[in-house]
């Protein structure tokens, strides 16, 4: 059985061997994350906890404007669109990044003490953060050069090498040091250093070209107009825990980031199954065939539909697994966040038509209107709901986020498209409400142990019993949407 396995895997066409790769690599880099939670939700105290989880939050936001998000669209699209100069173009990217790395870097130090009290960070930690920045945004240039080079087989070397040495790392740090916090960043940054400094000298070394006005030109003239969208990305992940820690204290900030921390098990598998299906998607839509988009879309979404309510079904016994009992709270927080998950993985299927027709313009206020709501609500439902209600303004603000973006793929297609329509809304909705309905169902079920495993016995017959209708049911899915 293994040699006949083997020999299959060897007949598969390289792309299609890369992409599950691709696969496999982001879910270890996540997973090994996830696995190791458990270890220091016991090392750190619920505030120390806390503290670490907005340090992270800042850092998401603070690397938009530093880094300028260069690894990201613009420096996949340019991979394509440069072919014949992958390695210069890589290179200046390179320099781009780390030129302005430095720049704000200059400007921090200038100014520390007013951007300390601002971030409420210490001056080890925001130095550790600029050097935190370069190094995964060297590593992601890198990363995205193997991907469409399809060399699986360093990044997943990489990926593995790193994932198991940062908690190694952290955990000896924390375990010493009375600044459990600063001591788990500081690991991050000595194993990033280490590491992703010879990513970056090797691709210098390939290119030779650390500036080409051409490629910095083409570079900020795309991306400059995505930094809102970026940010407030960044804003609609993170700026929650800011608010908490501001208005409720960092051991409730804790809490809600472990809630947010055990859902990445989940948000790995859609960030993986996206890094696989997203050139797929840009190639789609150049090639013009659009109908086979929903071939792939509508099994997505229950794929991670599926995967979502399973870990809101088991939340209690995972939290349970995964920190101490001050953590416990942190059950009533899983299925919003799990929810929210979803709608992120939704919208990559709509701003997929946005990124390539580089309408940013739509991007940028689509995400911007989410992120202005978030924050709105979140100072609004904090103070009169507690910090729980974190949670379910993230969720409606993604749910809005991911409407929007549908509404300016609808327009795309109209003017650039002939008017197709490249997924049925009620396909969606359904599959949507069916997932949210059970969500909330299942975790009305909590103070009820053997209510709720009932519910996931009948729940797992039920598939069994029906799994010939359903997989008629699925290939009723796979049917173009009608014009």
């Amino acid at each position: 059985m293994l040699r006949h396995i083997i020999q299959n895997y060897k007949t598969l066409p390289a792309p299609v061997r890369a992409s599950g790769w691709f696969f496999v690599c982001a879910f270890i880099q996540k997973g090994i994350s996830f696995i190791t939670t458990p270890i220091f939700t016991r090392l750190l105290s619920t505030a120390e906890y806390g503290e670490y989880s907005v340090f992270q939050s800042w850092m998401g936001m603070i690397t938009i404007f530093v880094s300028l998000n260069l690894n990201c669209g613009v420096y996949t699209r340019g991979m394509v669109q440069f072919e014949e100069r992958r390695d210069e173009f890589s290179s200046s990217m390179q320099g781009l990044c780390l030129t302005s790395v430095l720049a704000w870097l200059g400007i921090y130090l200038l100014f520390r003490g007013a951007w300390n009290r601002v971030f409420s960070l210490t001056t080890v930690q925001m130095l550790t953060m600029f050097l935190l920045i370069w190094t995964s945004s060297s590593f992601g240039f890198w990363s995205v050069e193997q991907r469409v080079k399809l060399r699986y087989r360093r990044l997943v070397a990489v990926t593995i090498f790193v994932s198991l040495l940062q908690p190694a790392v952290g955990i000896a740090l924390v375990s010493r040091a009375r600044d459990k916090a600063t001591a788990r960043i500081l690991g991050l940054a000595l194993v990033n250093t280490a590491v992703y400094s010879g990513l970056f000298v090797s691709q210098m070394r390939r290119g030779k070209r650390f500036f080409i006005g051409e490629f910095w030109k083409h570079a900020l003239r795309f991306n400059f107009p995505l930094l809102p969208h970026y940010l407030s990305q960044s804003v609609l992940s993170g700026a929650d825990r800011i608010m908490i820690e501001r208005i409720a204290g960092a051991d409730k900030a804790g809490i809600y980031n472990l809630a947010c921390s055990v859902s990445t098990i989940m948000a790995m598998f859609h960030t993986a199954l996206m890094q696989t299906i997203e050139p797929w998607l840009y190639r789609k839509i150049k090639e013009g065939n659009t109908d086979a988009l929903s071939d792939v879309a509508y099994p997505a979404f229950g794929a991670v539909a599926g995967v979502n309510l399973l870990l809101i079904a088991l939340a209690p016994e995972i939290i349970t697994l995964f920190a101490p009992a001050e953590y416990r709270e942190a059950i009533w927080i899983i299925p919003p966040v799990a929810m929210s998950v979803y709608f992120t993985f939704a919208y990559t299927f709509f701003a997929v038509f946005e990124f390539y027709f580089e309408k940013t313009q739509y991007i940028a206020a689509a995400t911007a209107a989410g992120a202005v709501l978030n924050v709105v609500l979140n100072l609004l439902c904090i103070r009169r709901f507690g910090y729980g209600a974190a949670g379910y303004t993230t969720l409606l603000c993604y749910m809005l986020y991911a409407v929007f973006h549908y509404y300016f793929m609808r327009k795309l297609c109209r003017t650039r498209l002939e008017g197709r329509r490249v997924y049925s809304t009620r396909i969606l909705l359904g599959i949507t409400a069916c997932f949210m309905l059970s969500g909330f169902a299942v975790m009305f079920t909590y103070p009820n142990f053997v209510l709720r495993y009932a519910l996931l016995i009948s729940g797992a017959g039920v598939l069994a019993a029906g799994r010939k209708k359903l997989q008629i049911y699925l290939k009723s899915l796979l049917r173009p949407p009608e014009a």
